[in-house]
């Protein structure tokens, strides 16, 4: 069983509740789950969230949407991810982040794909060591033995709060696979961090957003060069910040 694990929590340092802040209506988490639900190489996709009160909100989402979901450790999103793969008894995780809505299925589902063809080759594979795909179509696909042994041995702040760099840190440990997009999108953002991420992001579901149908990556695409404005506004963000203070966290 395929199993999408979305990691999502309320407390956002820069922009706090944006899983919850609402775009046409909707939640951005709801609107994640609402695009997973089209992919075809999922089989189940659940809400990992925390025991921190706050994520009362996040539950109650879930069960609005009909959604399974697991509460587990807010910091150790590691065990988190893992603890809801074991209750769920999913084989092969896809591990999803909430703030990231602009997610595209069929990426999605060509990723699933392409490890399903090479999991006698590959422990692990990822779009993004090196990132090729806009940031905010991040995505990791591994099998529950990877993720156990990775539970098992990972010791740093940045290997427990971020579930992946203790797998791609240790190649002789875990056979390591990359997806690439044919032309570097690298050096896009669609991901929310802050405010500014995320009247960015509405203004794409403004121009797209239809009910019932799924606008792709290509139709996003197509809707910035429309749209250069938008370009600029989110140039010059750095990538994985939260990643980088984790690992500045590893030396004290």
């Amino acid at each position: 069983m395929i199993t999408a694990i979305i990691q999502a929590r309320m407390n956002s340092t820069r922009l706090p509740g944006k899983i919850l802040k609402k775009i046409k209506g909707k939640p951005i988490l709801e609107l994640l789950v609402e695009r997973l639900r089209h992919c075809q190489k999922i089989d189940k996709i659940i809400i990992a969230t925390t025991k921190n009160p706050a994520d009362a909100a996040t539950v109650a989402l879930a069960k609005k949407i009909n959604c399974p979901y697991f509460i587990g450790d807010e910091d150790d999103v590691l065990d988190r991810i893992y603890q809801a793969a074991k209750k769920y008894k999913a084989d092969i995780i896809a591990r999803v982040t909430a703030d990231c809505p602009l997610h595209d299925p069929k990426i999605v589902d060509d990723l699933i794909d392409f490890y399903l063809k090479n999991k006698n080759k590959y422990d692990y594979v990822s779009n993004v060591n090196p990132p090729t795909f806009p940031d905010g179509l991040d995505l990791w696909i591994f099998p529950f033995k990877t993720l156990e042994r990775a539970w098992k041995e990972a010791k740093l702040k940045s290997e427990r709060e971020h579930v992946c760099p203790y797998i791609w840190k240790n190649p002789h440990l875990f056979r390591v696979g990359h997806f690439e997009s044919k032309t570097d999108y690298s050096h896009l953002r669609w991901t929310v961090d802050d405010n500014t991420d995320f009247e960015f992001i509405k203004k794409i579901f403004a121009g797209l957003y239809r009910k019932g149908k799924i606008f792709s990556m290509g139709d996003i695409l197509n809707f910035l060069d429309q749209n250069p404005a938008l370009h600029k506004v989110q140039e010059g963000k750095a990538r994985d910040e939260g990643y980088a203070k984790s690992l500045e966290a590893d030396k004290l």
